[in-house]
């Protein structure tokens, strides 16, 4: 089941984002906006609290759809008539034209993505087994033929819960119980269903080191975060309909098929099977150009793959001209949040779904997966990817197995006499040859495993090179120690060089997104290069877009507008989404072409930063301005995207956003009051609720709402941060000081927190403490700029000429000083007179 772990929490580093924050992974391409706090003190909006985030779900490993009726009264072959009305014929009616495919199909992991808990089903010990977890025991049982379990429930006590649907089969099965409103909830304790001898034949839990896990935790097992409507459903079904109402808060979830099956990748089939009866009949010109398919997964062009005799690299012929599979195939199998429902396997992938980038949490710098982001974002980085290779080259796509076993699914296209030799990886052919593990398996150094769900090892799929030099300068993992964990990067590097006479190391996109992350001095310069690099992987150059525009440089506005014509959906989009830190006049001329984009994700997130200029405008009562006219049809798509998330906080979060943007600062409130009634612990609506007071001249209003959110999350920085501010401009200087602090010392990853938190100590009269405030912080991020010309101010407004001094010459060493202030201020201080 999802869980936004701790490197999906160092993702999320926005500025103030609380614990509960961080959970949070706003869906969609949201932005959490605090605009206007820091004017007051800092003199400019902190960026940083702008910063968008995704929600990107992660569903279980195998999960389907359910609907309220059908929790009811059992699961049909076909759940109702709205499938059918939709086209869907069920894949046993599949079967009898294609048994080879349904046979292939049966009993792998799609079809075995979720069930009835019967006998056949359940792999738990349900015999009274017990597991204590997190301080509570759980008990696991049978009434007749029924199974059920004892375990901690909304409110923390036991409660005994019946067991209505499993889900998954291997390496581990989880477990679903129906909740009031439609809901499934998915226990957070699954059975490892691997043999005894690998450790398997057990329970564990599925967050161990999750801290507080109780009914407060957004994590626990009754809570929205594990509603498996909203996580799961979607990709372990067929032709599911979520059914959430957002007035009664209630689902009445449907689907056409129980698990993965044949239309679930095909598409509605009734107009296919139409077609092949009536040529059956005899009517032989009853196929049409694509057999009544919605989508047509086959390679009609019959690819090889030859070998390049020059380079001895596989080649394929002919070149690919579409990515219909790969499409069809990342929906589930990527990290990514949904913008339009319901839809079929036709549609492009950015029609339906936001994917997530190399973000910081999700993708180590080198674009390596580090949180559970599943195959597809780390595949489109590869050299394989961008030569023409599909999920189907190395996987069956009805059985799913691997073509051949081991190395022999590679050597279908590299040679083996070139590759699969001691000559190539340098380990011994022993006794353990080629097994996973020995350092002569393919994927030991080009797929490293990662576990996820505790034991669940899942490749990386950028089948990379590695590179322990990039270990060495960035941090970032390497498949080498990754097996010699005795050993260092540096090791590994050298390791290299003695088998290889001039290695290639080329150069990495690595460097500029790890500078982008860092914060470096020659970050716009290395993302700006990177963006505009034909040959990187084009989640790489919009990423390297999303960071150039976190970057407190001015955007160049010919970057952006020769990005805006990109061939990539996920570069324009990006594009669009930094429209925003344009003035207006670039902004309009490089965005309003793209409210027209073909891609539904590029036309929402232009309109989102458009909106941001709308306010701009002449506003003529009873008429609406030239650029509302344009954006509305691209807003209303964005609204739509929001609520097909009804359900979740976050999308009422951005509705808001995008309302008090928009000057309608009455339903922006009833928006947040909106994502506040479904979460109440959900803090970046307080903050967002209280700077619209701010904005209106109510902050006797936003006070009021930043202490009921404290009184949910009494150390929450971001509200405590919000709070601090609002007594700056209440000009309760020492209590300002304190809360900044206390917010501070919570997200200590947050440079701007300590700046502000100085910043007020200096205005509360305590220069010195400002000063040991701020090097404590650039201790910590020593990229910050505003830091660091602080401490040059304030020492050399405290008269510490050689504390000045030194604080000059590190500033000038590391920063730019574009007015010339800094170089003449050192001048002045080495000067006799000080």
């Amino acid at each position: 089941m999802p869980h936004p772990d701790s490197a999906a929490v160092a993702a999320m580093r926005l500025a103030g984002a609380s614990r509960w924050t961080r959970w949070c992974l706003l869906r969609n391409g949201g932005w959490q906006r605090a605009a206007g706090l820091a004017g007051t003190l800092a003199g400019r909006t902190i960026r940083a609290m702008r910063r968008r985030l995704e929600l990107v779900w992660r569903p279980a490993m195998a999960l389907a759809g359910v609907g309220l009726g059908l929790l009811l009264l059992g699961a049909p072959a076909l759940a109702d008539d709205a499938s059918t009305a939709a086209g869907y014929v069920g894949s046993a009616r599949c079967g009898t034209c294609h048994a080879g495919e349904l046979a292939a199909w049966q009993s792998s992991h799609h079809d075995l993505a979720m069930a009835e808990a019967t006998a056949a089903n359940v792999l738990g010990d349900f015999d009274n087994a017990e597991l204590t977890a997190h301080g509570v025991t759980t008990r696991f049982y049978r009434k007749g033929d029924e199974y059920w379990v004892n375990t901690g429930g909304p409110n923390g006590k036991p409660a005994d819960y019946r067991i209505a649907y499993t889900f998954g089969w291997t390496p581990l099965q989880q477990y679903l119980v129906r909740f009031p409103g439609g809901r499934l909830q998915a226990l957070g304790i699954a059975w490892d269903a691997r043999p005894a001898a690998e450790g398997g034949q057990r329970w564990f839990h599925l967050y161990p080191d999750e801290p507080d896990y109780g009914p407060d935790n957004p994590l626990h097992w009754t809570n929205r975060d594990q509603t498996w409507n909203y996580q799961c459903a979607e990709c372990h079904s067929t032709g599911l309909r979520k059914g959430y109402d957002p007035n009664t808060d209630r689902y009445a979830t449907t689907w056409a098929e129980i698990d993965v099956a044949c239309e679930a990748c095909h598409g509605p089939g009734a107009a296919h099977v139409g077609q092949a009866e009536a040529v059956a009949a005899g009517n032989a010109g009853a196929w049409d150009a694509h057999k009544g398919l919605v989508v047509d997964l086959a390679d009609r062009d019959n690819p090889t793959w030859a070998q390049d005799p020059a380079t001895g690299l596989p080649r394929r012929e002919p070149a690919r001209g579409g990515h219909a599979e790969v499409n069809a195939c990342a929906r589930c199998h990527a990290r990514r949040g949904q913008l339009h429902a319901p839809y079929t396997p036709d549609a492009p992938l950015a029609d339906t779904h936001r994917l997530a980038l190399l973000g910081e949490g999700l993708y180590y710098a080198d674009g390596q997966i580090q949180d559970e982001v599943f195959v597809h974002g780390s595949f489109i980085q590869s050299r394989m990817f961008h030569q023409g290779v599909t999920c189907s080259d190395c996987h069956d796509p009805h059985s799913l197995t691997l073509r051949a076993p081991g190395n022999a699914v590679c050597a279908r296209c590299h040679a083996p006499a070139r590759y699969d030799t001691s000559a190539h990886h340098h380990h011994p052919l022993g006794d353990g040859a080629r097994a996973k593990g020995s350092g002569t398996a393919c994927l030991d150094c080009h797929m490293p495993e990662r576990n996820y769900m505790v034991i669940d090892a899942r490749a990386d799929h950028s089948l990379r090179i590695p590179r322990p030099d990039l270990s060495v300068a960035l941090g970032t993992p390497n498949a080498c120690t990754g097996c010699h964990t005795d050993q260092t990067p540096a090791w590994a590097a050298a390791q290299i060089d003695t088998w290889y006479v001039n290695p290639k190391r080329p150069a990495h996109y690595a460097t500029a997104l790890h500078a982008g992350r860092s914060g470096a001095p020659d970050a716009p310069a290395l993302l700006a290069k990177l963006a505009a690099d034909r040959d990187a992987p084009a989640i790489a150059r919009a990423t390297a877009v999303d960071l150039l525009a976190e970057q407190p440089e001015p955007l160049d506005p010919d970057l952006l507008e020769g990005l805006a014509g990109s061939a990539s959906p996920l570069l324009r989009a990006a594009t669009a989404r930094a429209l925003e830190r344009l003035p207006p006049d670039a902004a309009l001329r490089i965005g309003l072409p793209l409210l027209d984009d073909p891609t539904r994700l590029v036309r929402i997130d232009t309109a989102r930063a458009l909106a941001a200029f709308a306010r701009l405008e002449a506003n003529i009562p009873g008429r609406a301005s030239p650029l509302r006219r344009a954006l509305a049809p691209a807003l209303a798509e964005y609204r739509d995207a929001q609520l097909t998330n009804a359900e979740r906080p976050e999308a009422w979060l951005n509705l808001g956003v995008l309302d008090s943007l928009l000057g309608d600062a009455a339903t922006a409130e009833a928006d947040y009051r909106k994502a506040l009634a479904l979460e109440p612990g959900f803090t970046p609506a307080y903050v967002n609720l209280a700077d619209l007071d701010r904005a209106l001249g109510r902050d006797d209003d936003g006070r009021a709402v930043l202490e009921q959110g404290l009184n949910h999350s009494p150390d929450d920085a971001d509200l405590l941060h919000a709070l601090g501010l609002l007594e700056i401009r209440a000009k309760h200087l020492p209590a300002a000081a304190e809360l900044l602090g206390r917010a501070a010392e919570q997200a200590p990853e947050r440079p701007r927190y300590a700046y502000v938190h100085a910043l007020a100590q200096e205005a509360a009269g305590d220069p010195r403490a400002a000063i040991a405030t701020l090097t404590a912080a650039t201790d910590r991020h020593p990229n910050d700029r505003d830091i660091a010309l602080a401490l040059v101010r304030l020492n050399a407004k405290a008269g510490d000429r050689d504390a000045a001094i030194a604080w000059c010459e590190r500033y000038l060493a590391r920063f730019p000083d574009p007015g010339g202030q800094v170089a003449a201020l050192l001048a002045r201080l080495k000067d006799t007179g000080g």
